[in-house]
């Protein structure tokens, strides 16, 4: 964990000083622009930390495949998420180190989803400290297909709020020729773009508490309708259910952002979009309690809640403000260390970065 220590205390500090240098923008929701050298260096730090790791979740299963399978035409069409074994296949008439793939998969979620943040995060800085804190970041060495699937989608955010479908469902698409499961944003699409906080909002909630309920007949259907796909095998999924407690710590920024609803709408025109994608994540992560497999899927939903997390700050009284961010810091710190540490033990590893191996 020590690696990961200094990579947030790093990260947060670059990011902190780029909205320090940061200039007035017109042209970006939040009004101002970060400066852009040290936007790139953040984003650059996260690649680095990320792409030289050789563990982490299921890492190491990807280092294992990439070195033994042959990505033959057969082999591709027959797994499924054919953009992923296309780029193995390349990248593997080049090299048959699998760090490169390591490398170049972290870059490109890693950069799309800090550039987001760059854009639309209204704190910068506490947008990069939630990343890491929340433990996304660390998710994105996990699930590295399906983090990649998100970080294209996440790119897509301006077509997205922009009501846009003709741009955001490509891109959508695209997205899923490296995990499938990207295919649920395109009805999710028509969903979010509503007002938050309404009877929707509510139906969804009662929805989420009756499947958490029931979930034993909720799960026959699901898995009797996937069983046909490459998802079915989820149906013997066996790692048990999500933390209570981490479930409630993501329903915390919703809270607040129900509190100040109306100053966020009048200070983002497009947090109504921000606070449905969180509200699903938060759904799906209470549904996952029964079975941790729908905590995966939330993936592409709690990207969004690091975004609504750099703007709560502002929905509060401005003398209030600064209390309000040390509180978030505090918080979130807190909890980086017992999901990460208590929790999970984390271990960083690397062939690269050996000073605290």
């Amino acid at each position: 964990m020590t690696v990961l220590w200094i990579h947030l205390a790093f990260a947060f500090l670059l990011s902190l000083s780029a909205r320090y240098f940061s200039m007035p923008s017109g042209a970006l929701p939040a009004g101002v622009r970060p400066n852009r050298l040290l936007f790139i260096l953040t984003a650059l730090w996260f690649c680095l930390i990320s792409g030289l790791r050789k563990n982490i979740g299921d890492t190491e299963t990807y280092i294992r495949t990439y070195r033994t399978v042959d990505f033959t035409w057969e082999y591709i069409w027959k797994t499924g998420d054919i953009g992923f074994n296309i780029f193995q296949k390349i990248l593997k008439m080049y090299t048959s180190n699998p760090q490169y793939m390591i490398l170049i998969t972290a870059f490109v979620t890693n950069m799309l989803i800090i550039m987001v943040l760059y854009k639309y995060a209204r704190l910068f800085e506490l947008g990069v400290f939630i990343y890491i804190t929340s433990g996304s970041f660390i998710v994105s060495m996990n699930g590295i297909r399906q983090y990649l699937a998100a970080s294209i989608v996440f790119a897509a955010s301006k077509y997205l709020f922009a009501g846009d479908w003709k741009r955001y469902f490509p891109v959508v698409l695209f997205a899923a020729l490296f995990h499938q499961s990207a295919l649920v944003l395109i009805p999710i699409y028509f969903l979010v773009r509503r007002k938050a906080w309404t009877l929707s909002t509510l139906l969804l909630l009662g929805v989420a508490v009756i499947i958490v309920f029931g979930f034993n007949q909720f799960s026959e259907l699901l898995f009797s309708a996937i069983k046909d796909t490459n998802y079915g095998k989820y149906e013997t999924f066996s790692e048990g259910g999500a933390n209570m407690l981490r479930v409630l710590f993501y329903g915390l920024p919703l809270v607040a952002a129900y509190l100040g609803r109306q100053k966020l709408r009048a200070i983002f025109s497009d947090s109504d979009v921000i606070v449905n994608m969180s509200l699903i994540g938060f759904v799906l992560m209470l549904i996952s309690t029964q079975n941790w497999i729908f905590a995966r899927l939330a993936i592409y939903f709690n990207l969004y809640q690091v975004l609504l997390v750099a703007w709560i700050v502002k929905a509060f009284r401005k003398k209030d403000q600064k209390l309000v961010y040390m509180l978030l810091l505090g918080v979130y710190l807190v909890y980086f260390f017992y999901e990460n540490v208590l929790t999970l033990g984390i271990e960083y590893r690397s062939n690269f970065i050996t000073w605290f191996n």
